[in-house]
C-alpha cells in the first residue's frame, strides 16, 4: 500500500552488539501531516530483515545493503 505524499530518501541505523550498519530507506512526507517523514510497512518489514542479520552478525550480507561500521577489540 503506498502512502500519498512525497516520496523521499532517508537514513536508518541498524545496531547490533558489534556492528552498525547505515542504509538509505524510502520515506513519504504526508500531504496531511508533513513534520515527519514515514516509512511504508514494507520498508518496516525490510528493516526488521536487516536487523536479524545484524544480530546473527552477517556482516557481509549486510555490506551489500548499507555502510557497516565494526567495532574492533581494544
Amino acid at each position: 500500500m503506498n502512502m500519498p505524499g512525497k516520496k523521499m530518501k532517508v537514513a536508518r541505523w541498524i545496531h547490533a552488539g558489534t556492528c552498525v550498519v547505515k542504509v538509505q530507506v524510502d520515506a513519504v512526507v504526508p500531504d496531511e501531516d508533513p513534520s515527519k517523514p514515514c516509512l511504508e510497512p514494507a520498508t518496516l518489514r525490510w528493516l526488521d530483515e536487516l536487523q536479524e542479520l545484524a544480530d546473527a552478525g552477517r556482516i557481509n550480507e549486510l555490506a551489500q545493503h548499507g555502510t557497516v561500521y565494526v567495532r574492533r577489540s581494544a
